[in-house]
């Protein structure tokens, strides 16, 4: 039963960790299918790891670094200590999987699953020596090609430039953005150190620092790994599923900073939305590309007076919203050894509604809706012939736990409504449950849409099911995975022809009892979720953020790009 919808008038407003697992065997049995070879225009962005010459000035800046990992700023804080945020299933693996067949363990992959599933991920390739926060790992894509019914599993990195130079040197260089600066002194000591390393060529910060770790996009004919501290870096899956980073992708020059990992595609225009933030300004900047992926200029939004930690936004037919939350970046923090992200109970959290074709900021409107701070947006609609904007996200209600005690964050999924012209704003949450990484119909983003599919956190971020929720009537259908399993974010994929919930539900799910991962396919018009088909997966993979699902025709359009 739904709770009944809460009325705001509100004007237009100017359990203890396990120990961390360090060493993964490969499985010896394992059949890596032949590797195709490439166009020499095409070749994939390698550097192979040899045994490093590490010069003087290495060795002291290597010398440095352990210092400051070990006395200056060790890791105390268990939201930053590697034994507590690497533990279990959280550990990296330890190498690369190539292509490798998967045995079918429970019932037939649908004819509409050929294709690739693919989620990001963290998975640092050095064993973290100091701080170390779970967004801060090396990008690991890791691949399921379904083909004939047939399942082929491919893990492979990222290769980021930060990923290709470390692989080079043999230990980490670049300071890790989320983990790095927590302090005062040790802030000051890393800064130093990357002034140094960076004044020494060790490396240029132009070329990138982000690890591409959590999110890929299909746009423009092109498939791209996503981290929003750098640019997309171009991959693709090659014919027998392994999968190769091309580039870091600019899109002739004009994207020169970073983007957000979460743009929105229209599904009927073929455009494809995004923005940037920082914590200078503008603090908020937005563009979008055409249906053949050009880029269109940046309108830089100077009314969001604050750096906002802005991670996603949604769209609808006319509109682009933004989240002004409670959660912001403010390095003044560190004088008293806090984060330099962090919370401001006294903000009053507001929704910002652009006209997406904007060339300028000035038809932003701004409403408040106080105790508002989403992280991830699901969808929004227009309705009364786009007078009222209905939006519906995880509401995250104790946000000072969201980065540095994500076990104790709790987000309920609500339906907004705001009123463009009076600015009453209506709210209604649709579950008590724990639930975020809600995922809909990609046919339907931008426009209403009945059902949303969520991942049930206890605690988050270790899933431990999937709720169906109706946007009128709330629950509606639910699947537990069992004890001391946990899945990640499920991905819908629709049948080729059908009504909204006429599809399947996939995600990876790992046992921890067993050590075991396995690849589910879940009726998504069912009540129970029902489990049509589980693919044995030839190594666990590590829990991650987001994924996608790539069909065989897009996945050969993206290869002919």
């Amino acid at each position: 039963m739904v709770p009944k919808p809460i009325i705001v008038t509100a004007p237009p407003a100017s359990s203890p960790p396990l120990p961390l697992k360090t060493i993964e065997t490969p499985q010896q049995n394992l059949k890596p299918t032949t590797l195709t070879k490439t166009k020499p225009s095409e070749q994939p962005i390698l550097i192979k790891r040899t045994s490093p010459q590490v010069s003087v000035v290495g060795l002291i800046f290597n010398t440095f670094d352990h210092i400051i990992n070990n006395f200056i700023d060790p890791p105390v804080k268990p939201s930053l200590d590697p034994k507590h945020v690497l533990s279990n299933n959280f550990a990296p693996v330890t190498n690369e999987l190539p292509p490798t067949e998967c045995e079918i363990i429970h019932g037939t992959l649908p004819p509409c699953l050929d294709g690739a599933y693919i989620r990001n991920g963290p998975n640092p390739q050095f064993l973290p020596k100091g701080p170390y926060h779970l967004f801060d790992g090396d990008g690991m894509l890791h691949c399921l090609k379904i083909s004939q019914s047939k399942a082929t599993l491919c893990s492979r990195y990222v290769k980021t430039y930060k990923y290709n130079i470390e692989n080079e040197a043999g230990h980490p260089l670049i300071p890790n953005v989320f983990s790095g600066f927590n302090s005062l002194v040790g802030s000051a000591a890393r800064g130093s150190l990357t002034a140094a390393r960076v004044i020494t060529g060790q490396y240029n910060p132009s070329n990138g620092i982000g690890s591409a770790n959590t999110n890929l996009a299909l746009f423009g004919n092109n498939l791209f790994a996503l981290g929003e501290s750098d640019l997309p870096y171009k991959v693709r899956v090659t014919s027998n599923g392994d999968i190769e980073t091309l580039s870091r992708h600019d899109f002739d020059g004009k994207l020169g900073m970073n983007m957000t990992a979460h743009p929105k595609s229209d599904p009927e225009t073929g455009e494809t939305f995004a923005f940037r933030y920082g914590p200078v300004p503008p603090f908020l900047t937005y563009f979008y590309f055409d249906s053949e992926g050009r880029k269109k200029p940046d309108v830089a939004i100077f009314s969001m007076t604050r750096p906002s930690f802005l991670h996603d936004f949604a769209i609808t037919k006319n509109y682009a919203i933004f989240a002004d939350i409670q959660i912001g970046m403010n390095p003044l923090n560190m004088i008293s050894g806090g984060s330099p992200i962090g919370s401001d109970p006294s903000k009053i959290t507001r929704l910002g509604f652009l006209p997406r074709y904007a060339t300028d900021e000035s038809k932003i409107k701004w409403i408040n809706v106080p105790g508002f701070n989403i992280i991830h947006a699901i969808n929004a609609w227009e309705e009364d012939d786009g007078k009222t904007i209905t939006l519906v996200a995880p509401n995250i209600l104790s946000v000072e736990h969201t980065l540095e005690r994500m076990e104790l964050i709790h987000a309920m999924v609500e339906k907004v409504k705001i009123n463009l012209d009076t600015g009453i704003v209506t709210r209604q949450p649709l579950s008590a449950r724990n639930l975020d990484f809600g995922v809909i119909n990609p046919s339907y983003t931008g426009k209403k849409n009945q059902f949303i599919y969520a991942a049930v956190g206890d605690p988050m971020i270790k899933i431990t099911g999937v709720v169906k929720l109706d946007v009128s009537k709330g629950e509606v259908g639910c699947r537990m995975y069992g004890e001391g399993c946990y899945g990640g974010e499920p991905f819908f994929v629709a049948k080729d022809e059908g009504e909204e919930d006429d599809g399947y539900l996939v995600s990876y799910v790992h046992d921890e009892k067993k050590g075991e991962s396995k690849f589910l396919v879940m009726d998504a018009k069912s009540p129970e979720l029902e489990v049509v088909a589980a693919v044995k997966l030839p190594r666990r993979v590590p829990y991650g953020f987001h994924g996608l699902f790539v069909r065989d025709s897009d996945l050969r359009r993206v290869s002919l790009s």
